[in-house]
């Protein structure tokens, strides 16, 4: 009996799960609002130099752009006067005075620390250093949770991400709230990363596809309550304590969430591990199967991942052989692109001309058929097909918009829409796939290494826009190549349908083997269905 059989004898459709589900996708709900929280904290209002100290000596006006509307970062050096040579009649200079904003609809950090016109890029750094957060994390959470355990590193990314929160809402400058929000990102990648485990490691085989994407849609609920959320809290402090104070709740709440039954018999806590299984049958209504089930019968079934456990397994092992290398690699590629269209995408909300808060959540509600979709595609055509797919499409999406001009305000909201579906689809596809393509040795380790590519996708793409300043093309043309290139990987991926999770390695080898030699046999089954055999038997054989 393999663990996957012996959580379907002990109930892996019951109570349990669900109230599982439930309470580690709580928490996610709030992932949403601080990873898209910049869109609004960081939001960019109308804005202009504020008048000079000689602005009393005449009528004081603003120089206008070759759209003829008013400039933002310049301001004449002289009030139109007679008595002024003609010569300075027209000169400029920046904005040696500070700003006026238009904050009728709110403030942010933009207002607060002036990040406009040569300070522009300031508030793209400020993105960038969040996801930087979010990288490092992946590199060291992932490490962490398969030595301490998924549940310590969970309940302490919580209670980090609302210390992080907190402080970056009372942050008296930039690089103070900028290192704050580093924090909050490092504390994201340990939920996300423990979230994802913690869900695939405690479902059967069947129910993996479907479980995950419901915890996707507390994701996408959360971006539902992020617009709601700025639109009545317009100050961007408040608006930064109201989304992390919940997590000292969370902090609490995860001391109920059970930690992983394949961790504790790994690292020799088979007692601990027993008592949790016959607690889960209980509670699905399965008490006399959790009864019957003694310690040797949970070693016999978990005997070659406790004899695996005996080695120790780190991210070189990723590369170890030629199977894991083509993995590591297409994958990572897959996260990258994902996570740098994804938020070129989510963070451009202000650039399509509409309501910032309602657009804000059309960008949460395609999440829903789309997600819809992706367990439908997940479950009947598949994993690779299914990734592929959402990453063509994405891309396609980001290409035509290079070529539809600025001024068609609501084709170019649709394309972005429909492309954000589309990554959304395939960020829950990779969650899972990755968790199902890599062995329990290295799960954690492999899922830290290639989410953390998305980080860098995501820290990447603010930096990317700014070549906009160049071109207003060229930011687009470096996003479809990437996402093309992602889609493209997911081709030179196993299928991963209705196959128990992997245990070691020397798994993973045989399971590409296998499914080589099927595509091989189709190949020649094929072929042999399109020639006539007899005919050329026959010019071979004289007689």
């Amino acid at each position: 009996m393999t663990f996957s059989e012996l959580l379907d004898h002990l109930g892996s459709k019951g109570p349990f799960q669900f109230l599982n589900v439930f309470l580690l996708g709580l928490p996610v709900l709030g992932l949403a609002n601080h990873n898209l929280l910049q869109i609004f904290t960081a939001a960019t209002p109308a804005h202009h130099c504020h008048p000079p100290p000689n602005a009393s000596l005449g009528p004081w006006v603003l120089p206008t752009d070759l759209n003829g509307k008013p400039e933002s970062c310049l301001r004449f050096a002289y009030p139109p006067n007679a008595s002024l040579p003609n010569h300075t009649q027209g000169a400029t200079e920046p904005c040696l005075d500070g700003w006026v904003y238009n904050i009728s609809s709110g403030d942010s950090i933009v207002t607060e620390w002036d990040l406009v016109c040569s300070s522009n890029k300031l508030k793209e750094m400020a993105q960038s250093v969040f996801m930087a957060g979010i990288l490092i994390g992946g590199l060291v959470l992932g490490d962490l949770s398969d030595r301490f355990g998924r549940k310590p590193i969970l309940t302490c990314s919580y209670l980090l991400l609302a210390a992080g929160g907190s402080g970056a809402a009372y942050s008296p400058t930039l690089p103070t709230y900028m290192a704050f929000r580093f924090l909050c990102g490092l504390s994201i990648s340990g939920i996300s990363l423990s979230t994802t485990i913690l869900t695939v490691e405690w479902m059967s085989t069947q129910m993996r596809a479907i479980m995950s994407t419901m915890l996707g849609y507390f994701y996408t609920v959360g971006q539902f309550i992020l617009p709601g959320l700025a639109y009545a809290i317009p100050q961007w402090r408040w608006l930064q304590l109201t989304v992390s104070i919940p997590f000292f709740a969370f902090f609490l709440l995860s001391w109920w969430i059970p930690e992983s039954v394949r961790w504790l018999v790994l690292s020799g806590k088979s007692m601990k591990a027993l008592k949790m299984l016959q607690w889960v049958a209980a509670i699905n209504g399965k008490k006399e199967e959790g009864d019957k089930l003694s310690l040797e019968d949970l070693r016999h079934i978990l005997q070659k991942e406790i004899s695996l456990a005996k080695t120790k397994y780190g991210v070189a092992d990723l590369l170890r052989t030629p199977v894991l290398r083509r993995v590591t690699f297409c994958l990572s590629l897959a996260w990258f692109s994902t996570g740098f269209a994804y938020y070129s995408l989510a963070l451009s909300v202000g650039e399509f001309g509409f309501n910032i808060y309602i657009l804000q959540f059309i960008f949460g509600g395609v999440d829903i058929p789309a997600k819809f979709i992706t367990i439908l595609s997940m479950n009947h055509v598949g994993r690779p097909i299914t990734l592929a797919t959402t990453l063509l499409l994405a891309g396609g999406s980001i290409l035509v918009l290079i070529f539809v001009p600025s001024d068609f305000q609501t084709p170019r909201t649709v394309l972005a829409v429909f492309g954000k579906g589309c990554l959304s689809s395939s960020f829950s596809c990779l969650f899972l796939y990755t968790s199902e393509l890599y062995p329990t040795v290295i799960r954690q380790t492999g899922l830290g290494i290639t989410t953390l590519w998305a980080r860098v996708g995501s820290m990447t793409a603010p930096l990317v826009k700014i070549t906009g300043e160049l071109r207003p093309f060229i930011p687009n043309v470096i996003f479809v190549t990437v996402t093309l290139l992602g889609g493209s990987a997911a081709f030179f991926l196993m299928e991963t349908l209705n196959r128990p999770l992997p245990e070691s390695i020397e798994d993973v080898e045989k399971w590409f083997l296998q499914a080589k030699e099927q595509k091989q046999e189709v190949t020649v089954e094929n072929a042999s269905q399109r020639i006539p055999l007899q005919p050329i038997a026959s010019e071979l054989d004289p007689s």
